[in-house]
């Protein structure tokens, strides 16, 4: 231990190398400790012939070794020769059991071998050696696996691979990429999107499920592993299926006990956060050690490579360097009011907006490469009501007012400095339900959503601000009663947001409980037990609550309330609202008049049951079979009364004739159950799984809740793949039709409804040609006077469009008793 070493490396990845080129090329004294025997441990363990990406493209890159795109072993034996080259030195097999000292003298503890002595510390050390486990019942038997090393091993498996992110790609696709293997392999991703992951990496593996070459599984999440088996929850319910192996690829967090035993210190308790940082790398707890790399939160290998050239500069007093990406940010940001430099900018927007105040300056450049910042005049508009749209905005200064009443713009309500707005967009992807607009000179930061679904991943605080806000504007909304923000508080101090699988309940019939729910998403079936059996009570859609008569009451719970399909809620607490209750009569007295009406219709059912036992189990019957028939995630559904329908057809006729002459209803496709039939027709579902993936993203919501296809459709065909219903069809879209008169008088063209196969063929050859094949569905006629055509023609009143909680009332039973 002779030598004092001006810097200590600890780890030898991207950064880390980049970081001891650079001291070797100004000739400082340091040590690369490396705790294996070769050089990046993270990228040598990558799957074999893996392609290693270069992003982000716009980013130049500051460091004595070179990277290219380009195959896993290319690269490493680039950097092998590149530290050879540069004379860095390395000690290999030399892991690192702790950290002592302070800045100018710290010691480094080796597990095998004599103590190293460094003025300065640069932690290197990445995230991969400590991955996110399985947490599932059977997670961890001997065949799952949480590395990929050769592709090339497994044949004829059923794989499946758990994690959306790059790693979790990657390693599907090179389980695919030699078909001779045979292997059987589906992705399983937990959220809808894929937010971490690299465009180029989402566009290959959606190929690949396009070319049925994969199974992609979203919204899903592992319930069981059995050998041989693995049971999943989807939006649907579960499923067991056949699995020889899991490659679980969830993400990593940073090896905490160790750096915070160093005396590094993190943003927050959560497991994923970072260490705090000053924009030179270092610690703001422990000067003199330094960190970069994925440790920092900036996993990409351009940024890891750029910070270790960079932290090198610093540590030798180069303090006026500005970071590679300094260009990209002065370009983004010119034109703002104000004469701030781009790091003054950075400390500006994370410190006035709320969702970003768990970045550190480092995360804060890489979050605004991808978002963009606005001035506003008093009066001018963010966006437009019915305008699409799906980034979230923040405001960092200023205000906004939400023109709430279509009809007059002075009915407003303001949104202040701090927080945000455009959360609705985000979460649904329907289109902005209000015009917003600068109340005073403002600025905003507007979000993507990949950035924004990424921000709240990564970020924990920024999570917990989306769902804390969300909830306090649903609570208002539905509550109303003139409740400001300042009102609810307490309740919503003690909230908790709950994501509630299909048939789970939230509430048990008899239960001792008495907290009050509010449906988010999905939607709720409430049950009672009659005579031994469970009797369907109503339907509870999204943006309704329940469970107040246990807490208004302090009684046991009444009825059994489950989801119908995968929902989330919201749990608030009954101590704190039953409070709110007496500080505010008139909410008091709108809660106590709606128990009462339920409490009514739970008589009724009762009496109904004594009386007509066999219609009340009947009317039970037909709610179940429409739940499971997806009308517990529609908006609007159409049905048809079996008892009334003549079978005339006319009701597909008229969707042709309104639709250029292709229907987008098949009658007699579907399920019936009694005289109740669902006809193979859009539910317009409240969170469409067709609009999941659609590539120039033609699948839009109109004002009146209406899913439509616009004329953007490139006939992808992945909007039929993810639709449960089987509702979408591909489809060649017809010539125009004659007129009818033309038809009456003169014969021209086919007669009312779907034109057959052969006038489409004549008459497209006769316009040049036949079209290419888009997505058709149901569009509820929009802008058509009238609504539905299909309603219309229906002679007999068989066919109706209703939704779900108009129709899964009592009322229908009280009709027809």
């Amino acid at each position: 231990m002779s030598e004092t070493y001006k810097i200590a490396i600890i780890g030898s990845g991207p950064a880390g190398m980049s970081a001891a080129a650079r001291a070797a090329k100004k000739g400082i004294s340091h040590i690369l400790l490396e705790k294996t025997d070769h050089l990046s441990d993270t990228i040598y363990r990558y799957q074999k012939g893996k392609h290693v990406m270069a992003t982000p493209s716009v980013l130049v890159l500051r460091a004595e070794c070179e990277f290219d795109a380009g195959k896993r072993e290319k690269i490493l034996d680039q950097w092998n020769a590149d530290t050879k080259a540069a004379g860095v030195n390395v000690k290999f097999n030399a892991e690192v059991a702790a950290i002592t000292g302070d800045k100018g003298d710290f010691t480094i503890q080796l597990k095998k071998g004599d103590p190293i002595k460094a003025e300065n510390i640069v932690l290197a050390v990445g995230t991969q050696g400590n991955p996110n486990l399985m947490r599932c019942e059977g997670g961890n038997l001997p065949h799952i696996q949480y590395q990929l090393d050769d592709p090339g091993e497994y044949t004829d498996e059923h794989i499946f691979v758990i994690g959306g992110g790059d790693a979790g790609i990657e390693n599907a696709m090179g389980l695919i990429a030699d078909a001779g293997q045979n292997n059987t392999v589906t992705l399983v991703n937990r959220g809808a999107d894929f937010p971490t992951a690299k465009k180029p990496n989402v566009d290959g593996l959606l190929a690949a499920r396009d070319a049925g070459r994969i199974s992609v599984l979203t919204e899903t999440n592992t319930a069981l592993v059995e050998p041989g088996w693995i049971t999943v929850d989807t939006p649907q319910g579960q499923s067991r299926l056949k699995c020889d192996r899991i490659i679980a690829r969830m993400g990593a967090a940073p090896p905490r006990a160790f750096v915070e035993a160093a005396g590094v210190e993190f943003s927050s308790p959560d497991r994923t956060a970072f260490p705090t940082l000053t924009p030179t790398f270092e610690s703001t707890s422990k000067p003199g050690i330094y960190v970069i790399g994925a440790l920092a939160g900036y996993p990409l290998i351009k940024h890891c490579m750029n910070q270790g050239y960079d932290v090198v500069e610093f540590i030798s007093g180069n303090t006026n360097l500005e970071p590679a990406d300094e260009p990209l940010l002065v370009e983004k940001l010119k034109g703002l009011p104000g004469k701030r430099s781009v790091s003054e900018w950075l400390e500006f927007l994370r410190s006035n907006v709320e969702i970003l105040n768990g970045l550190s300056p480092l995360q804060m450049r890489e979050f605004l490469l991808d978002s963009t910042v606005r001035a506003y005049k008093a009066g001018d508009p963010v966006f437009v009501r019915n305008e699409p749209g799906s980034s979230l905005f923040g405001i960092a200064e200023g205000s906004v007012n939400v023109e709430v009443d279509p009809n007059n713009a002075k009915i407003t309500v303001p949104i202040g400095k701090s927080s945000i707005f455009g959360e609705v967009g985000l979460i649904s992807g329907r289109k902005r339900g209000a015009t917003i607009r600068a109340a005073e000179p403002t600025i905003c930061v507007e979000i993507p959503r990949m950035a924004a679904l990424k921000l709240m991943s990564q970020v924990p605080q920024a999570r917990e601000t989306v769902n804390r806000i969300t909830t306090e504007r649903q609570v208002l909304q539905i509550f109303k009663s003139g409740l400001t923000p300042a009102d609810i508080q307490e309740v919503l101090a003690g909230s908790e947001v709950i994501e509630v699988k299909p048939g789970e309940a939230i509430i048990k019939e008899g239960d001792i409980s008495d907290d009050l729910y509010i449906i988010r998403s999905g939607s709720m079936i409430v049950e009672k037990d009659l005579g031994g059996k469970p009797v369907f009570m109503s339907y509870v859609p999204a943006g309704s609550y329940s469970g107040e008569m246990a807490m208004i009451e302090r009684a046991p719970r009444v009825a059994t309330v489950k989801a119908a399909i995968r929902s989330t809620v919201v749990k608030l607490p009954a101590d704190p609202f039953r409070k709110l209750l007496v500080r505010k009569p008139e909410l008091a007295k709108r809660m106590t008049d709606e128990m009462r009406a339920r409490r009514e219709i739970n008589a009724f059912i009762e009496e109904q049951k004594d009386e007509f036992g066999g219609a009340v189990d009947m009317y039970s019957s037909v709610a179940n079979f429409l739940i499971k028939q997806g009308i517990g995630e529609a908006t609007d559904v159409l049905l048809i009364d079996e008892s009334l329908c003549v079978g005339c057809d006319n009701c597909e006729k008229a969707c042709a004739d309104s639709h250029d002459g292709l229907s987008r209803l098949n009658r007699e496709a579907g399920t019936t159950f009694a005289n109740i039939h669902v006809p193979t027709s859009c539910r317009h579902c409240e969170h469409p799984h067709c609009m999941s993936d659609c590539p120039p993203n033609a699948i839009r919501r109109g004002p009146d809740g209406e899913v439509f296809i616009n004329e953007t459709c490139i006939g992808c065909g992945n909007c039929q793949r993810a639709c449960p219903y089987g509702v979408i069809q591909m489809d060649k879209p017809p010539p125009k039709k004659p007129p009818l008169w033309e038809w009456m008088l003169f014969g021209k063209g086919p007669g009312p409804g779907q034109p057959s196969y052969e006038w489409r063929k004549k008459a497209a050859k006769a316009e040049g040609g036949e079209s290419p094949k888009l997505a058709i569905k149901c569009d509820m006629c929009s802008g058509k006077a009238g609504g539905p055509a299909c309603v219309r023609a229906c002679p007999t009143g068989a066919a109706i469009r209703v939704t779900p909680d108009a129709f899964l009332s009592v009322a229908r039973l009280e009709k027809t008793g």
